[in-house]
């Protein structure tokens, strides 16, 4: 109860509040702090849901040069596993419950004579322990880590994690722990005894995760029956299925919310479906019922995320440019390998319309890298980040922009890292990068641009068209053959050669003596354009484009 109240106490001066909008193709989560959006996930059903699920595989081939395996695991491309990924075979999870409630005989309870290293993990194979144990064929449990990007298939590893609401369970461990996010000593202390008195199998670790702050010691003991069947399901997947196969799946968005986002600072939880809002109390129920009282069914007739403000909230995070509070904004730029982050004054006002230029560089650059923060999780971006600052000449101001960065990423769920600002003014970090980011999965190559952004101007197709218009012309001079050019282009371009480069036309006809005619076809590409012989319809010079974007 004591501690109830001190989490009461310390809990955030703010509304926080989670909104749910289940549809038949798309599932989104947002998280609201005061009205503004700070998480944002999404999950379409049809699509199966990689990232932490685990599989029975097979090895397809071992890449010395790489110092990784290539795993079949029932997706159009092989997995890679780094060797230093790698546990031993899939034996290991075949041994009885009772066995495994005795203890293991192997050193690590995953195999034969594997060793620990520091932190746990599994030691680097050399390449002649790998091929005799991994050999091409053999059969490995894997669990993915992050999911397909691009052209680059999943990467799994061989030391799995099952999550739960307060625990993290980690088979073939004997560690016990607690999150080092959990800081409080009298607490970590009280949690340690918990660990302590919980009945577990030999072959299983345990880390409270942050959310088992405050927690009873049944909810702990609740939440480690959960995940022992879990466990016992996986394994029982393992002796029954064909590889490739997967064996344990991360459960769906709406559970996910309830086991990591549902916690004693989020003051509720409004919910659109009623089939998943029957779904959430009930989940909730195994938890408490001051978290059941949390949530809320949505009944309104707009759409949920409407309703909230969520949507335009939403168009204006995801837009290329992202305006600043004090007026200065943010240019983000998403390639394959990194980032690209410009930040730029605009119409930046000084907080108290006083004070130093420097001063008013780091009010923009301090609103940047907050902003940054929060992109980072909205998009769900990741891999290398390059902030490009506003100069600073000071190096105090350096440290608090940096320190500021820092402090905004601490409540980000995935892996960051922060270098310190360079000599060119740029900033440096990365984001553990998942899957791909929502800018990918949920749009596709502009069929105009191709991906470029930019599309050449009318000035450059009329000199390209002129060009090889009189290329033809030429030839056909040179042939003496009758030619008389039909020339099909898009709007833009017509009005250009109607009206700056007509005389320019007018001079070519009269030079090959022959008549010019153009048509202008509405939805024409911007770059494409076609020479045709107006006589017998013939193409003759076709430019590149898509011709009927």
């Amino acid at each position: 109860m004591l501690e109830k109240i001190i989490n009461w106490f310390r809990k955030p001066k703010f509304k926080r509040e989670i909104i749910v909008n289940v549809e038949k193709l798309e599932t989104r989560v947002a998280v609201v702090e005061n009205g503004r959006l700070e998480e944002y996930m999404v999950e379409h059903p049809e699509e199966e849901r990689l990232v932490g699920s685990v599989f029975k595989g097979r090895v397809q081939n071992l890449e010395h040069d790489l110092q990784a395996a290539f795993v079949d695991i029932g997706l159009s491309k092989n997995a890679f596993l780094h060797y230093w990924d790698m546990s031993s075979d899939v034996d290991a999870f075949l041994d009885d419950d009772e066995e495994a409630q005795k203890g293991s005989n192997r050193p690590n309870g995953k195999g034969k004579g594997g060793k620990r290293g520091a932190k746990g993990r599994t030691p680097r194979l050399t390449n002649e322990e790998v091929e005799k144990r991994f050999p091409k064929g053999a059969e490995i449990i894997v669990q993915v880590t992050k999911g397909p990007i691009s052209t680059k298939g999943p990467r799994v590893t061989a030391n799995l994690s099952i999550p739960g609401r307060y625990l993290v369970m980690m088979p073939g461990e004997k560690l016990r722990g607690v999150s080092r996010k959990i800081g409080d000593a009298k607490e970590r202390e009280r949690l340690k005894k918990i660990l302590d008195r919980l009945l577990l199998p030999d072959d299983v670790g345990v880390i409270v995760r942050t959310a088992g702050a405050g927690a009873s010691p049944k909810a702990f003991a609740r939440d480690l029956r959960n995940l022992l069947e879990s466990w016992s399901e996986l394994k029982g997947n393992v002796k029954n299925l064909r590889t490739p196969c997967c064996v344990y799946q991360e459960p769906g968005l709406v559970e996910r919310v309830v086991r990591d986002w549902l916690t004693e600072d989020v003051d509720s939880v409004i919910i659109d479906d009623e089939k998943s809002y029957e779904e959430m109390k009930a989940l909730t129920a195994k938890i408490s019922r001051r978290a059941q009282k949390k949530l809320k069914r949505y009944e309104g007739t707009k759409n949920v995320f409407d309703h909230y403000g969520i949507d335009r909230q939403l168009d204006e995070a995801f837009r290329r440019q992202v305006p600043l509070k004090g007026g200065g904004y943010l240019v983000i730029d998403e390639t394959e390998a990194l980032i690209a982050v410009d930040v730029n004054t605009g119409h930046h006002k000084s907080k108290e319309g006083k004070g130093s230029q420097e001063d008013a560089i780091l009010e923009v650059n301090l609103e940047a890298v907050e902003e940054v923060a929060r992109q980072l999780r909205l998009r769900n971006i990741g891999g290398l980040v390059v902030l490009d600052l506003i100069d600073m000449k000071s190096r105090k101001h350096q440290k608090q922009v940096e320190k500021a960065l820092k402090a905004a990423l601490k409540r980000d769920r995935a892996r960051t890292n922060v270098l310190a600002i360079s000599e060119l003014g740029l900033l440096e970090m990365s984001r553990q990068r998942q899957e791909e980011s929502l800018l990918s999965q949920l749009t596709s190559t502009c069929p105009v641009c191709a991906g470029h952004g930019l599309v050449k101007s009318p000035l450059a197709i009329s000199i390209e068209l002129q060009r090889n218009l009189t290329m033809l012309l030429k030839r056909a001079d040179e042939e003496k053959k009758p030619f008389v050019p039909k020339i099909v282009i898009a709007p833009a371009v017509m009005q250009r050669l109607r009206t700056e480069d007509a005389q320019i036309l007018a001079e070519l006809q009269a030079a090959f003596n022959t008549k010019l005619t153009f048509v202008a076809e509405l939805h024409r590409h911007p770059e494409s354009y076609a020479i045709l012989d107006a006589e017998s319809g013939q193409v003759l010079f076709s430019s590149g484009g898509n011709k009927n974007a």
